[in-house]
């Protein structure tokens, strides 16, 4: 069923014209400079220091490297983080 919805959910992306990060349970995310990360269908919170922030995906980890990070929203599939932001890293696995 698993090997099924993977390949059938490209087929919606492509041939129904479906958002791709709604669809295959991709993240979105938004940088506004290097001062706010504003990141959408993540799967929780596995790090937070004032220089790292490290979130589950569906496809592994996403890693924002940097300094005062301080998380001004928190919702179940939406965070924002302010601070100065160096690097965007995705970690697979």
């Amino acid at each position: 069923m698993k090997n099924l919805q993977q390949r059938l959910r490209p087929w919606l992306v492509k041939y129904l014209a479906l958002p791709s990060d709604v669809v295959m349970e991709l993240p979105r995310i938004t940088i506004i400079g290097q001062l706010h990360v504003y990141i959408e269908n993540h799967k929780g919170l596995a790090v937070f220091t004032d220089n790292e922030l490290r979130l589950k995906t569906t496809k592994g980890y996403i890693q924002i490297k940097g300094s005062s990070f301080v998380l001004k929203m928190m919702l179940p599939e939406e965070i924002l983080l302010e601070g100065k932001i160096a690097e965007v890293k995705f970690i697979s696995g």
